[in-house]
Order: C-alpha cells, then sequence, then structure tokens
C-alpha cells in the first residue's frame, strides 16, 4: 500500500468565470478511485474555494481585501466540496471535508492531532479533501498558497509521491507563456542548480501561488524523501501517467539525506519568534560538527521569544538555521558570550544549551 497527496490549482479546479470544472474534476477521481482499487491511501489538496465564491456573488478575477477573500470562501468552500463529494461518490469512494490553518501545524501537539486525524479517515477508506480554512486565516498566518499546505500534508502523513497538478505541462525553463524557446525540464535531482532558470512567481487571475511555490514545495517534500512531480492537470491522461510512474510533467528526485520528521517540522512549519547571532567559531561548530549552541557561541540576541519557541540563527546576515531555544530572550541576553561556569552563575537552573542539536536544523 503507498500513499498519495495530489494537489490542485484554483485554474485547474474552477474555470475562469469561477464554474468548477466539473470534468477535470471528475478525471482526478477516476483516478483516485483506480488507485484505491489496488490498496493506495489518496489525500486531495484543493485549492479553488475563493474562485468558486467570487463567482457565484457574480465578481471576476481575484480581490486582495482580505475580508473579501474570507467571505468568498465561505460562500465557495462547502459548493466545492460538494462537487468532490459527489465526483467521488460515483466512484464508490467515501470524503471527508478537512479544513486546516498555519495554527494546526505550528504548534507540535495539534500537528500530532491533524496527523491522527487523517490517520484514522484512511484507516477508514476515506478520501481526506483538504483545503486551507480561508474563511478565518490572515495573511500572518496563512500558507501562502496550497503547494506549501500540500507538501506539509505529505511529510504530515509520511506519503510516498506528491501530485501538484497545475495548468502547464512542468517546470520550464522560463515562463512558456511568455517565452516561446522555454523548454520543460524533466528531471530535477539538485535544486541549487534551479537558480540558473527564470522560475517566476506568475499566478493565474484566480490562485496565489506560482511554478516558484511549487518548486518550494517540491525541495521540502524531497527533504523527506518523497517523490514529486509537478504536472498538468487539465490534460486527460496525464495523472493517470503520473500516479503509473510513467514519464509526465517534471519529477523532483527525493533527497538522499532526510530529515526527521520533528526536523522537517521544525524547518518548515514551526514560525521564528527572533534571532540568535553567534561568532565564527559556533557558526562553524554547527554547520560542520552537528553540536549544539553554547551561550559562550552567542554575540546578539534580537526579538522577544520564550523557552520553546524556534528561533533564526545566524551568523551575521548570513542564516546558519533554526532550532528550539533553550533560554527566553531576556534570560539569553544576560548570558551571551559567557561560559557554562559563568553561565550557571547568573541563571543557576539554566540549561547548558542555548539550542540542543537535537531541536536545531540547519537552512
Amino acid at each position: 500500500m503507498g500513499r498519495v497527496v495530489i494537489k490542485l490549482g484554483s485554474s485547474t479546479v474552477v474555470e475562469r468565470t469561477g464554474e468548477p470544472r466539473v470534468d477535470v474534476i471528475g478525471q482526478v477521481c477516476a483516478a483516485v478511485a483506480a488507485r484505491r482499487a489496488l490498496g493506495d491511501d489518496v489525500v486531495i489538496v484543493s485549492s479553488g474555494a475563493i474562485a468558486h465564491g467570487m463567482g457565484v456573488m457574480g465578481r471576476t478575477g481575484r480581490t486582495s481585501v482580505i475580508e473579501d477573500l474570507q467571505a468568498a470562501s465561505a460562500v465557495g468552500q462547502g459548493k466545492l466540496f460538494r462537487v468532490w463529494d459527489e465526483q467521488l461518490a460515483a466512484h464508490e469512494v467515501k470524503s471527508a471535508q478537512v479544513l486546516l490553518t498555519f495554527f494546526d501545524l505550528m504548534a507540535r501537539t495539534h500537528y500530532l492531532n491533524a496527523r491522527a486525524t487523517l490517520e484514522r479517515v484512511l484507516t477508514w477508506g476515506v478520501v481526506p479533501v483538504i483545503n486551507e480554512n480561508d474563511t478565518t486565516t490572515t495573511d500572518e498566518i496563512s500558507f501562502g498558497d496550497n503547494d506549501f499546505l500540500a507538501a506539509q500534508v505529505a511529510v504530515l502523513i509520511g506519503a510516498e509521491r506528491l501530485v501538484l497538478l497545475t495548468d502547464i505541462d512542468g517546470l520550464y525553463t522560463a515562463d512558456p507563456r511568455l517565452n516561446a524557446g522555454a523548454e520543460i525540464v524533466r528531471e530535477v535531482t539538485d535544486f541549487d542548480g534551479l537558480s540558473a532558470l527564470d522560475i517566476g512567481h506568475s499566478t493565474s487571475p484566480l490562485g496565489s501561488g506560482g511554478m516558484r511555490s511549487k518548486v518550494v514545495a517540491a525541495e521540502m517534500a524531497s527533504a523527506a524523501g518523497i517523490v514529486t512531480v509537478v504536472a498538468n492537470g487539465v490534460r486527460p491522461g496525464a495523472l493517470d501517467a503520473v500516479l503509473a510512474g510513467e514519464q509526465e510533467g517534471t519529477r523532483f528526485a527525493p533527497a538522499e539525506a532526510r530529515h526527521s520528521s520533528f526536523k522537517l517540522w521544525l524547518k518548515y512549519a514551526k514560525p521564528t519568534r527572533g534571532t540568535i547571532v553567534v561568532d565564527a567559531g559556533a557558526a562553524r561548530a554547527l554547520r560542520d560538527l552537528g553540536t549544539s549552541l553554547l551561550p559562550v557561541g552567542i554575540t546578539d540576541v534580537s526579538g522577544s521569544f520564550d523557552a520553546g519557541d524556534a528561533v533564526q540563527v545566524s551568523e551575521g546576515a548570513r542564516v546558519i538555521g533554526k532550532g528550539i531555544s533553550s533560554y527566553t530572550a531576556d534570560e539569553l541576553r544576560q548570558v551571551v558570550g559567557l561560559k557554562s561556569a559563568q553561565v550557571r552563575e547568573v541563571l543557576p537552573r539554566a540549561s547548558d544549551e542555548a539550542v540542543h542539536r537535537d531541536y536545531f536544523v540547519l537552512s
């Protein structure tokens, strides 16, 4: 039994008029049913609630007013899920609506609760249809787009494959809508090599994503050992080819060095509350030796955070990584640059490590 997460962007799910693409949704549901029949667990991450809500209300385009986005989501979400539910039911597959916010993943307890819920739904043989809860979210707590959410879900449930469906055939050397000479990239094994490509932030009129967000999502999934494919969700047969393991779209290979689930959560889901600046020796030890960070290697502290909050660790302007602080910001300021024995004189019950190596991940 395998696990796959299939994500569809707004332009794939909804027409420019705001009407659901029932034919596309039907194709996806048929493919999902086929994978379910083979014993696979499948999760759908579907955008489009806002776009559909705007269409229902007779509004065109995508507004930037947060209250309008929230209201449009409230109008569109239930109606869009009903289409998914009906199309899956046509193949005798039960579905469950799951709405997540950034808060559901930023706190470790909530993160584990979300995992437990999805595990139980999958155990029941039900296909979750997930979207961000746009009705209550704000710019400050939003996933930004569902590519990131889909990658988070793939990591959360230990998926083997993440499929990001869009309205073009995959990742190109440049935007094919603007550059006729752009060529499709079939395989990505080195994310650093993508810096030479013209990967823009352009989006559809209905969505908030773009190809760059898909590359970031693929990099996150790759770090967890998950194969990611970006493919055309509108073209018939493309998804079937991806799920059959055939060459289709752009495939992002899984990384050889993989992070634990905890460190992936720390790196991608838990927000930072401040910054710890370290000297060259501490930076080298963190990068090359995998040691813990001690107060003696700290040169500055910024922000306001509590023990247990995530902090960014930097050497000057260069970000090294992210970790869980054992101290509050005020406590750290009292012991900056001090050796362990001196720290215990100032803070008798303090931990030796400002950031323990088990709770630190490199950028």
